[in-house]
């Protein structure tokens, strides 16, 4: 049984709708000192790897890579971090992931944020399905794609051993 894979973005188009995000996030931050780029594992936090690497080489603010692993399939937030959370009071926090589906994951990634004073919270994610669960919009998306349920959004990088890719199956 084969599956039928549609070629949704390839590498270039996905590079350039990762720098158009990267020059999104600096305007809207020109005026920071820090902000703080958080990825969701796996791929959420290769693209929050790139989006860093282009913020680095345009503009004035530094910026830190943290990385949140959430347990996707526990009805309770369980989430491993790399960082403390005190060093996010006062900061903005781009929270980073591959594809907003349901919601689901992205409301995880908040709750990891809940108990911090945040200057801002801000998301970000390759592909918007428009398939949500829970009340959650992000703010730079690369494409939203308006699909059914059944089919699934696949997101190839090169970090996990692909060619750079988003596939509609």
């Amino acid at each position: 049984m084969s599956e039928k894979k549609l070629l949704i973005l390839n590498q270039q188009q996905i590079q350039q709708k990762i720098d158009r995000i990267a020059y999104q996030i600096l305007e809207d931050n020109f005026d920071e000192e820090e902000i703080l780029i958080a990825g969701i594992l796996p791929r959420g936090n290769h693209i929050a790897q790139r989006i860093k690497n282009i913020l680095d080489t345009i503009a004035p603010f530094k910026s830190k890579l943290l990385t949140i692993e959430i347990e996707k399939q526990s009805s309770t937030l369980q989430a491993i971090i790399d960082f403390d959370k005190q060093e996010c009071n006062n900061k903005v926090v781009i929270l980073v992931d591959d594809v907003l589906n349901s919601g689901k994951t992205l409301a995880y990634g908040f709750g990891v944020f809940l108990d911090v004073p945040l200057k801002k919270l801000r998301t970000v994610v390759l592909i918007d399905r428009n398939h949500k669960s829970f009340p959650i919009t992000t703010d730079f998306a690369g494409v939203a794609l308006s699909t059914v349920i059944k089919e699934h959004v696949d997101v190839v990088l090169t970090e996990t051993g692909g060619e750079d890719a988003v596939y509609l199956m």
